[in-house]
């Protein structure tokens, strides 16, 4: 009995040494999610509850800049042209990427150089890509105008035309797919090829083996990008940032570049109210997560596992 209530003491010791070795290796990553994420977290939503200018105490306002939110002209403006970007831009830029892998992925002489060259716009900072965007929309030398005019087109002024702003941002966005597209290249190869072998048997056409075979296959990597690119669009900040400065103003013409982000900003660290935009954050946040659960919900209708019958 003796021994068995040794054998127990050491068995827990060692478990006990493990517990401490893992704690020790990873404590790094630890004592940083505490500081940099979960205290900020925690932090931001005491802020949300108050009034906050960094140079003062914060004082307790409750629900106050809540309330405020929904009496703000520039909150439903800045939310109006988050969805837009979201709305008319992530769907096309998806299928476009899907595409264009679809494209990639025939074998065909020079494949590898043809993948390289269309990833490498994905390579170039947001801010040069942006910048370089804004000369090719350039409604008197820009190349995209010239090349309208040249087929008897007459192009809109991109950047001034508070119309054609975000439409510009949207067209931009597909100069950028190069990781989509590359995820969905991946997830292409990974289908059996036995299943395209039998369509062929069965006489089913290419259209209608992308339906029953690749579609479905590839499910579960666009529920994957539908869910990153509708979190990232409802953080969009750079592009329309550097849009937006280009008009010498923080929202655009008639506010058509003020995104929820660069509002969320202005509020922070323009006007300093840290309060309101500690607000602001925790409101997309349950924005995105609605949205994120309505996804996930609907999912189970059109995407596909490896093991579902």
């Amino acid at each position: 009995m003796a021994k068995v209530n040794g054998n127990a003491v050491g068995i827990r010791k060692r478990q006990r040494k493990i517990l401490i070795t893992g704690l020790l290796f990873t404590s790094p990553w630890i004592i940083g999610f505490l500081i940099f994420q979960l205290y900020p977290i925690v932090a931001s939503f005491y802020y949300s509850l108050t009034e906050y200018n960094l140079f003062k105490s914060p004082e307790w306002v409750g629900l106050d800049n809540y309330k405020a939110l929904f009496q703000d002209d520039k909150f439903y403006k800045s939310m109006y042209n988050t969805l837009y970007i979201t709305i008319v831009g992530v769907v096309p830029h998806m299928a476009y990427a899907l595409l264009m892998a679809l494209l990639l992925n025939t074998k065909v002489k020079g494949q590898s150089i043809y993948r390289t060259i269309y990833f490498l716009p994905t390579l170039v900072p947001a801010v040069a890509g942006s910048l370089l965007w804004m000369w090719l929309l350039n409604s008197q030398y820009g190349l995209i105008n010239m090349a309208l005019e040249a087929i008897g087109i007459a192009g809109p002024n991109w950047l001034i035309d508070p119309d054609w702003t975000k439409p510009a941002l949207v067209m931009m966005g597909f100069w950028g797919t190069g990781t989509i597209t590359v995820m969905y290249l991946a997830a292409l190869q990974d289908v059996p090829k036995m299943f395209y072998e039998a369509a062929e048997i069965d006489g089913a056409s290419k259209w209608r083996q992308f339906w029953t075979i690749t579609f479905p296959s590839i499910s579960p990597m666009t529920l994957f990008q539908l869910i990153m690119l509708f979190i990232a669009s409802f953080q969009y900040f750079t592009e329309g940032m550097v849009f937006a400065e280009a008009t010498q103003s923080m929202g655009g013409p008639e506010n058509s570049l003020l995104f929820y982000s660069i509002y969320l900003y202005q509020q922070a660290f323009s006007f300093l109210n840290m309060g309101y935009a500690s607000a602001m954050a925790w409101m997309l946040f349950v924005v995105v997560m609605i949205f994120a659960l309505i996804i996930f919900k609907t999912s189970a209708r059109w995407v596909y596992y490896g093991g579902d019958k």
